[in-house]
């Protein structure tokens, strides 16, 4: 098997889940998160895009409900044994078919948790899930069961992710080499992803994110390239990825003479930053990070061109985004501990004069405080 853990810390992962169900007055989980099925079998596919479902029940069986195409997937990247097909025809139902599996496994008039937060579950399927169950056993919304133990990452998780932090520290070397006048952004993104993948990481659960001129203003990705002219402003956001572990960087590159103004705006940042590192530690609220970062800014001057969060915990992730729970906003109540890694974005955004600011990095959670895994300057750059 292709396993990126032993399986006794799989096994290990999946008495702490158990226990917390039981805690939560469960009899089995229905999960439907990749991130989850990852986490606890090593199972690694980008199948769950199609109906699909692990039951874990509080006995420690599992069984996984999938397509054929996700058979020998399974078989070689988990631990999982149990394994059933629902086959594809017209008017297919494998919510049915689960609800068979339940009734094995003797989960009738049982309480079952649902991750209904996930992005495989449609809306569709998670009505067909819910007409399939109905009267069959209770089910309750366990969305952030798993994501509550995968927040913390082990000795082992965390390998991988200083991994993933040195990837994307590659990555920012070739965009520091290439942001110039005359560059096109095309090639940009060709070296700054060819980097990871040289260094043996994986495609990132998102797109890298690039635009130049006003585009920088985005912090989405979209379609469409440039040519970086002489007097411009390129900003990144990107992250190295490792065993689906991410470690994400951003950065907005000058070419040309910076103004004034946008060296003020990398002050503040930078100091909002430090602000919001230095709140960001065990036994802390998490929130509290975001507030140190929003003084900051507004004492700056700048509460116009900042967000509503300025981070969020990143770990092993799969499409469409590398966002994981929980995020930093005003007022999030999650206690912050050691083992924690977060990505830490200080974004300002001025649509009146057209310019941004956005460093950016991965942070991790110590007995002491955060300290960031990357080895990269926040220096302004400037081509």
């Amino acid at each position: 098997m292709a396993l990126h853990f032993t399986p006794e810390e799989l096994a290990e992962r999946r008495r702490r889940t158990i226990a917390l169900m039981v805690e939560a007055g469960l009899d089995g989980l229905l999960m439907f998160r990749q991130e989850s099925m990852f986490y606890l079998t090593g199972y690694d596919t980008f199948g769950f895009v199609f109906f699909q479902c692990l039951y874990l029940g509080a006995d420690g069986r599992m069984t996984l409900l999938t397509r054929a195409p996700d058979l020998r997937q399974a078989q070689h990247t988990s631990v999982i044994q149990d394994i059933r097909i629902w086959v594809d025809r017209d008017g297919a139902n494998p919510a049915g078919e689960l609800r068979d599996i339940l009734a094995e496994r003797g989960q009738r008039g049982k309480k079952l948790g649902v991750e209904w937060e996930a992005y495989g579950l449609t809306a569709r399927n998670g009505m067909r899930l819910q007409a399939a169950l109905d009267g069959f056993c209770t089910l309750a919304d366990a969305s952030e069961l798993v994501s509550r133990l995968r927040v913390i990452k082990s000795p082992a998780e965390l390998v991988y992710v200083r991994r993933a932090a040195e990837l994307a520290d590659d990555a920012l070397t070739q965009a520091n080499r290439l942001a110039v006048y005359g560059a096109d952004e095309g090639e940009i993104l060709a070296a700054m992803q060819g980097a990871v993948f040289r260094g043996g990481g994986d495609y990132p659960a998102n797109e890298f994110i690039i635009g130049s001129g006003r585009d920088a203003l985005l912090c989405r990705y979209f379609s469409g390239r440039k040519t970086l002219q002489a007097d411009d402003q390129l900003n990144l956001e990107f992250a190295g990825a490792y065993r689906h572990y991410h470690a994400c960087l951003m950065r907005t590159i000058k070419i040309g003479k910076p103004s004034q103004a946008q060296r003020d705006m990398h002050k503040a940042a930078l100091d909002a930053m430090a602000a919001t590192m230095d709140a960001l530690k065990p036994g802390r609220p998490v929130g509290e990070a975001f507030d140190a970062h929003a003084r900051v800014v507004d004492a700056a001057g700048l509460r116009a061109h900042r967000f509503n969060a300025c981070g969020y915990s990143l770990g092993a992730l799969f499409a469409p985004n590398w966002m994981d729970w929980p995020m930093l906003y005003h007022g999030n109540p999650v206690i912050a501990a050691p083992g924690m890694v977060f990505f830490l974005h200080m974004i300002l955004v001025d649509s009146d004069s057209g310019l941004a600011m956005t460093p950016g990095h991965t942070v991790l959670i110590t007995e002491s405080g955060a300290v960031a895994l990357s080895k990269a300057s926040l220096e302004f750059v400037t081509n």
